[in-house]
């Protein structure tokens, strides 16, 4: 590691221009990555949601902490939002769905959870990269993302590190399936926010 020059501080080592491009490249890498998700098979995945008696979330590291947003979005529509593994977390079943988010498609935990899901007769809305994977074979709908995982270390897919546009893509997207929900449901922002905890 280079030694840093006297009289130099730590803030004027980081270029901000480099900071600007870091922006452009993740801003970039969005767009192309959202142009090529299927909008159908979102807005079949919605009607799911909209149709389900409860919706719960599953994943791991940072995609699970996206679908926690999701799950608190849901919630604010009026749906029965549960997170996997949450100490209040009921049984999933027939009828529900469960929105599972594995890059890899192959997670342990994820397939696992999808498995059951799947054999208590829930719909399960698998978003991942790979349309051929565990993950994706256990789903009734499969919302491909067209993006590296967390082990894609070549930087064709991203530059970014790991899963990280990923995981970006899976908060924008979930975040965009609520809003089309919300949108068709009529509702106005102050009735959703009526459910908006008040325990904080």
């Amino acid at each position: 590691m280079a030694a840093e020059q006297p009289g130099t501080s730590t803030v004027e080592r980081v270029d901000p221009s480099r900071f600007d491009d870091a922006v452009a490249l993740i801003t970039g890498e969005h767009a192309r990555t959202l142009a090529g998700v299927d909008a159908r098979a979102w807005a079949r995945a919605g009607a799911r949601v909209l149709d389900a008696p409860a919706v719960f979330t599953v994943g791991t590291g940072r995609s699970g902490l996206a679908l926690q947003m999701a799950a608190m979005r849901f919630m604010h529509l009026g749906k029965s939002a549960h997170v996997v593994g949450g100490t209040t977390t009921p049984a999933i079943g027939e009828g529900d769905v469960l929105v599972a988010a594995s890059g890899s498609g192959s997670t342990a935990r994820v397939v696992a959870a999808a498995r059951t899901a799947s054999e208590q007769g829930a719909s399960v809305l698998a978003i991942t990269t790979d349309p051929g994977s565990d993950l994706a074979a256990l789903a009734t709908e499969v919302l491909v993302v067209p993006a590296a995982d967390k082990q894609d270390f070549d930087g064709t897919a991203s530059e970014q590190y790991a899963g990280s546009l990923f995981e970006q893509a899976v908060l924008i997207l979930s975040d965009a399936l609520f809003h089309v929900l919300w949108q068709s449901s009529g509702s106005q922002a102050r009735e959703l926010w009526r459910l908006h905890a008040n325990l904080e």
